[in-house]
């Protein structure tokens, strides 16, 4: 799994306990009215496909057993991983550049957010492509991931989606269906206030602080070295 090589574990843990991150923030409250198919237009322009929202082709089905606060390296059984055990602080929302920590975004995915991820190899303007048709969805996080199975892969907890193209209508209705969708552990808990600046920033401080800044003011408050910060024990 990915870690941060300038702050380490220990930044990520203490953000949360600075800020007091909890998982139990319902703010935003899941839409109720999601409709039950996507229609999406073939090449030529001239007709549509529809999609079954309850039934999208490819999709696979996983059983998550434990999603605990960890200061563990997890070691998840899919890539990206789907669900389980992660960090207690999460990934704002948002299109990423650079890698983000895996139990980060796991975190965000509990809180109902699909995760879009690209193999970097798909070259410039195929990301570019991919990244602006996504940009109108604020509950939604993106980014490279290299080494993963297919081009693009959608994930959300419990779910996820291998596609070799970045136009697969299947995106769209992935998107849809699995957004603050009742698979979630908890729908509708935002996906800001914690860490992370779009695009090439994911391991900012939610006051700005730089890695350096931040770890020297937890340094002055006790945390670090020898000693974690405690993250609240588990989800409420």
């Amino acid at each position: 799994m990915w870690r941060p090589d300038r702050w380490g574990l220990a930044a990520l843990l203490a953000v949360a306990a600075l800020v007091g991150v909890s998982c139990g923030d319902s703010s935003v409250a899941p839409d109720p009215t999601v409709p039950t198919t996507v229609e999406e237009p073939v090449v030529d322009g001239s007709t549509t496909t529809t999609i079954d929202l309850d039934d999208i082709p490819g999709v696979e089905h996983l059983v998550i057993t434990s999603r605990d606060h960890t200061t563990d390296d997890v070691d998840y059984p899919t890539v990206p991983p789907a669900g389980g055990d992660h960090l207690g602080v999460w990934h704002n929302c948002g299109i990423y550049t650079v890698p983000l920590h895996d139990g980060a975004a796991v975190h965000t995915m509990e809180h109902g957010t699909v995760w879009v991820t690209y193999e970097p190899g798909i070259g410039p303007t195929a990301i570019l492509e991919l990244t602006e048709a996504l940009a109108h969805h604020e509950k939604l996080l993106v980014s490279p991931y290299e080494g993963q199975p297919a081009p693009v892969i959608a994930t959300a907890w419990g779910r996820r989606l291998e596609m070799d193209d970045i136009d697969d209508p299947r995106l769209a209705a992935f998107i849809e269906a699995f957004t603050d969708g009742d698979y979630s552990p908890e729908p509708g808990v935002r996906c800001t206030g914690a860490i992370g600046v779009p695009p090439d920033q994911p391991f900012v401080a939610p006051d700005g602080s730089t890695p350096d800044e931040f770890e020297d003011r937890m340094q002055q408050v006790g945390i670090g070295g020898d000693g974690i910060a405690p993250v609240g024990g588990g989800d409420a």
